[in-house]
């Protein structure tokens, strides 16, 4: 008896210390719903009930259409919707300084840096990815999409119907392994490949103890920590850092240069080292080791390898099923190739008006992540605006959340928001939408680095696509589309399944 007693004190406890962290937001005055114990309001995702996007979406919709924020609940964590264009303009740019980092729960080598360390790598990887030196990259892009556009029409086939994910994965590898890493791949020919095989691995996050790692995590960040629980392959990791450093070196050994992102880091270490010394006002040397370049390869690669194979998809889908907006497209691609003499060159994909339009489109309705967060790096206070608010003070480590997939798809902004309309984005209607609605490579300085690259390579595949196919919905093609309730990618439920019948 007295055993079950103290075994009841302690459940007691437990759950009073871990039930007492939902009620930080509506001590503060802050509206919130009604997280569930444990979970908080993420309990969907990680039963598999639902997508992420859905809980953002639902987030940002349960509470008054007019508040500039809510608080919600990342299992224990308490974190600030922002729901207010205007705001996000102020967390992200106008006061940026108080908003420096993204949270980090996971720690790895290839993590984003933080803080001052970011602030250095950023200023001495911007110029990395300026037009001029996509534009030195765009060969061995352009090689690339034409390579797998050549690979389908070897097939005996008036239609080939293909799961385009995984397709496209491999075509993203390829380019990935071409500019990066200065590899030549064929992924649909030799499907089996090493670096194709890590690099799947490298974004598989099924599996119970994966899910059981990424739930410690946010449950106990500390003690995980402590324990060096890693959550990605140390194989993975190891088998890129070394190809990065091998490759450097033989590149130095025998004065090779080529056209892509490993020569463009290593010239821009020969600039940190001639810049002199520390720079002014106690901000840290500006050096880059062989180190550094290879994480920052490694960053750019899980970045880009599933993210762009996944705005291909959708848009392909999308290209499918609304066959109107794929044949103005393919107007626009048979113009162009035919005042290329067939030979694209970056500056006809980059002035190509419909093909941006289309892309933007698919990213509104389909954004890579359905949600970005920063984290307060000095206190904050969000000055009240309306009469039922109050002042809120962030401190530092508090986390903000922006929603990008339910501001894309709030009728207030962008009306009908489930209709596909590339018309959106004309150059008539682009002034029309409101500032910090749309961000589907996020806002202000921490915003993507690479989302220029990931455009190009995506305007490239589908300009070579089109050139040689109609994309068609199929038998296996889900209409309409449905996103998995897997917690880790945001991708359909049943397959991109797709017909490409050749022209």
């Amino acid at each position: 008896m007295f055993w079950a007693l103290i075994l009841a004190a302690v459940l007691l406890v437990t759950y009073w210390l871990l039930s007492r962290p939902y009620k930080y937001w509506t001590e503060r005055g802050v509206k919130q719903g009604k997280p569930v114990f444990i979970f908080g309001d993420y309990w969907g995702p990680m039963l598999r009930k639902q997508t992420n996007a859905e809980v953002v979406d639902m987030l940002y919709n349960q509470i008054d259409k007019e508040a500039r924020y809510c608080g919600i609940y990342q299992f224990l964590t308490p974190v600030l919707l922002i729901r207010d264009p205007e705001l996000i303009k102020k967390i992200t740019v106008k006061d940026f300084e108080h908003f420096v980092d993204h949270r980090i729960v996971i720690p790895e080598e290839s993590d984003p840096l933080s803080g001052q360390k970011w602030r250095d790598m950023r200023s001495t990887l911007s110029p990395v990815f300026t037009s001029s030196k996509l534009k030195y990259m765009f060969s061995l892009i352009s090689e690339r999409g034409e390579q797998f556009a050549q690979s389908l029409l070897k097939e005996n086939k008036d239609v080939i119907t293909l799961d385009i994910k995984n397709s496209f994965t491999r075509y993203t590898n390829d380019v990935m392994a071409s500019t990066m890493f200065g590899i030549t791949c064929d992924s649909l020919q030799e499907p089996k490949n090493e670096f194709y095989s890590l690099a799947q691995k490298s974004q598989d996050f099924s599996g119970f103890w994966k899910n059981v790692k990424l739930l410690g995590y946010f449950l106990f960040p500390e003690f995980c920590k402590s324990l060096e629980i890693s959550f990605y392959s140390k194989e993975v990791n190891s088998f890129f850092e070394k190809l990065v450093t091998e490759n450097i070196g033989s590149r130095q050994k025998h004065g090779i240069v080529r056209p892509d992102l490993i020569h463009l880091l290593m010239e821009a270490k020969n600039h940190a080292k001639k810049s002199t010394g520390y720079q002014e006002s106690n901000k840290m040397k500006t050096e880059i080791t062989d180190q550094d370049i290879a994480t920052q390869a490694l960053i750019f690669f899980f970045g880009g390898f599933d993210t762009v194979a996944s705005l291909m998809s959708f848009m392909s889908y999308e290209l499918a099923t609304n066959p109107d907006c794929q044949e103005k497209l393919r107007q626009e691609v048979d113009e162009v190739m035919q005042n290329c003499n067939g030979k694209v060159t970056y500056e006809a994909i980059v002035n190509m008006k419909y093909m941006d339009m289309v892309t933007s489109e698919t990213l509104r309705k389909w954004p890579n992540a359905p949600a970005v967060d920063r984290v307060c790096t000095k206190p904050y206070t969000i000055e009240p605006a309306r009469p039922d608010e109050k002042p809120i003070h962030l401190k530092e480590n508090d986390t903000v959340l922006l929603p990008i997939y339910a501001l894309h798809r709030d009728p207030k902004y962008f009306p009908n928001p489930d209709r596909f309309e590339p018309e959106r984005f004309s150059e008539e209607n682009k002034a029309n939408i409101e500032p910090y609605t749309y961000m589907p490579f996020g806002s202000g300085p921490r915003n993507c680095i690479g989302q220029r690259f990931a455009l190009i390579e995506t305007k490239l595949f589908f300009f070579y696509i089109l050139a040689n196919f109609e994309l068609i919905p199929v038998e296996r093609t889900q209409i309409p589309l449905k996103l998995t309730k897997n917690p880790f990618t945001m991708t359909a439920e049943k397959g991109f399944w797709l017909g490409f019948k050749k022209r």
